[in-house]
């Protein structure tokens, strides 16, 4: 079952469905695979693999291993994320761990303690070069 996120209509240019939530209160262990956008504001031990954005609520205790297009923290993650798009970590989200995405944003207030890995951009048709020459003391 998907369903539109109420605002996110013809004015809010966001035409993810979302495939479902994890509420507080909830606890989970194993993989959770979802094709759509899906919300965690419980506890997860384990995979969780989405086609779109999984988003972490400010109450979301995460452990394990998160993949998809978009990734959103605004609670507790440690693991390995890998996002075909963009990692944001908003003021209250803490990220331990490691990150493998063409794109990394942390709002200030956020915490990330770990590894980035910038990858190129599977959007992207061609790659773009930045010559960067190091100035020396002769």
């Amino acid at each position: 079952m998907a369903w539109k996120w109420p605002g996110t209509g013809k004015s809010g240019g966001n035409s993810e469905e979302w495939t479902g939530f994890i509420d507080q209160g909830v606890t989970l262990e194993g993989t959770l695979q979802v094709k759509g956008t899906f919300r965690i504001d419980g506890n997860v031990k384990g995979n969780i693999i989405s086609e779109q954005t999984v988003i972490l609520g400010e109450g979301a205790k995460v452990e394990g291993q998160i993949e998809g297009n978009r990734v959103v923290i605004a609670g507790r993650f440690d693991g390995v994320i890998f996002a075909k798009g963009r990692v944001e970590i908003e003021a209250k989200g803490v990220v331990t761990g490691e990150v493998h995405s063409p794109c990394m944003v942390i709002d200030p207030g956020g915490i990330f303690d770990g590894r980035c890995h910038m990858l190129a951009s599977s959007d992207a048709a061609s790659g773009v070069t930045i010559p960067i020459h190091a100035v020396g003391h002769a």
